[in-house]
């Protein structure tokens, strides 16, 4: 008799049209999550709120997507993934009509909230999705193909947005998440098989199953390793607008370029990562904080030479960027029967590290300019490096 019964289905034949039909929903649910960020200002007056209550809609659906990814998995049973997976997307869809018909703040919040559930809910059971969906030597080029419409919503949505802004307003940019909601919906419907979970042990379902995954060989490494990196990322890449404005001398309608140059070296990356994760895993995964590194500490060094600014960012981008695919590739690797409880978790630390990150860099720029915080991020992304250098030596003692 088996000691424990797995919670995961049986693999099924490779469907790719269901990987693009998740790459759809990817891109529909960023471009939702960072929409409020180009619409802050006609938010806040509309509303007749202040920029930064505006801006708390970020940070609550930050709240409830780190809730939602460490107990949807215990919450959801036995629910046919299919059907949970088409339950979030269309409350990806209510969110933005929610916003958008927002009378007041409170309502305003209940839509984000929402759309952070959302989030929550689906990164944590994308890797899990990912391997039931193509052969587990091909998971790394399904995760980036889904990431690839994270990387997209990132060349686009901010852009976008405040055109959509300007044209037909706050409220209709946000009604115009709804029709993409809805085709991703029907997508998903059709190309997903059916993914129903396997019966589970008992006592095996609680909410509290990912924590124990720390107790894995390799595992605290790894997902320290991650944290460390988007904290890294993020205690720079939120306040390269203000770099470039006061140490690259760089304003206007050029700041949105060079937006555009990271964006699309990141949309770039996302596509070759796959097949450079199947080539390489671990040493990529160790190789882009790394990377990262340099180039943090290289924007110190070059800051006021324009050209030079552009090019690292571009760097910068391409690494970043494509980042999440590896790490999600190994919460594939490392927790094939537990791919959603080991996703939960990864979303909690994604998150948590994000808003750790970005407000430490904060603190250090206001204090020390961005020489503190682009210093910090280059510790951080190093520190990252020699841990996901730990985590490939833990791995190749447990093989």
């Amino acid at each position: 008799m088996m000691s424990a019964v797995s919670t995961e289905a049986p693999r099924i034949r490779a469907s790719w049209g269901g990987v693009y039909a998740m790459a759809v929903c990817a891109f529909a649910l960023i471009a939702s999550e960072f929409l409020p960020v180009s619409l802050l200002t006609p938010i806040a007056n509309d509303l007749r709120i202040t920029e930064g209550m505006a801006g708390q809609g970020i940070a609550i659906s930050g709240v409830f997507a780190v809730l939602t990814s460490l107990f949807i998995s215990a919450l959801a049973g036995r629910l046919d993934r299919k059907i949970l997976l088409l339950g979030l997307t269309a409350a990806m869809g209510a969110s933005g009509a929610t916003v958008a018909l927002a009378p007041d703040y409170f309502t305003y919040m209940q839509g984000r909230a929402l759309i952070g559930v959302v989030v929550g809910g689906f990164w944590s059971m994308s890797a899990a999705t990912a391997i039931r969906l193509v052969p587990a030597h091909q998971v790394p080029r399904a995760l980036a193909i889904v990431n690839g419409g994270n990387a997209l919503a990132t060349v686009v949505a901010a852009p976008l947005g405040a055109y959509l802004g300007a044209v037909i307003g706050w409220r209709g940019a946000f009604l115009g998440l709804v029709p993409v909601a809805l085709a991703a919906l029907a997508w998903q419907w059709i190309a997903l098989p059916s993914m129903p979970v396997a019966a589970r042990a008992p006592g095996g379902g609680h909410a509290f199953k990912a924590f124990m995954l720390f107790k894995r060989p390799g595992v605290a490494a790894g997902m320290l390793a991650s944290s460390l990196l988007f904290m890294g990322q993020f205690s720079l890449f939120t306040y390269v607008r203000p770099f470039l404005e006061t140490v690259a001398g760089v304003h206007g309608a050029a700041i949105s370029l060079i937006l555009l140059v990271i964006g699309a070296a990141g949309f770039i990356g996302t596509l070759l990562i796959g097949r450079v994760l199947q080539w390489r895993f671990y040493q990529t995964l160790t190789a882009i904080p790394a990377l990262m590194a340099a180039t943090a500490l290289a924007l110190v060094a070059f800051g006021g030479w324009s050209a030079a600014v552009v090019a690292l960012l571009g760097l910068w981008g391409l690494a970043g960027t494509s980042a999440p695919v590896g790490w999600w590739a190994w919460i594939a690797r490392a927790f094939p029967k537990d791919a959603e409880a080991g996703g939960g978790l990864f979303v909690a630390v994604v998150q948590m590290s994000i808003a750790l990150g970005s407000t430490a860099g904060g603190l250090l720029f206001d204090r020390y300019g961005y020489l503190g915080a682009f210093v910090m991020s280059a510790a951080l992304l190093a520190g990252s490096a020699v841990l996901a250098a730990m985590t490939s030596r833990a791995a190749a003692g447990a093989a």
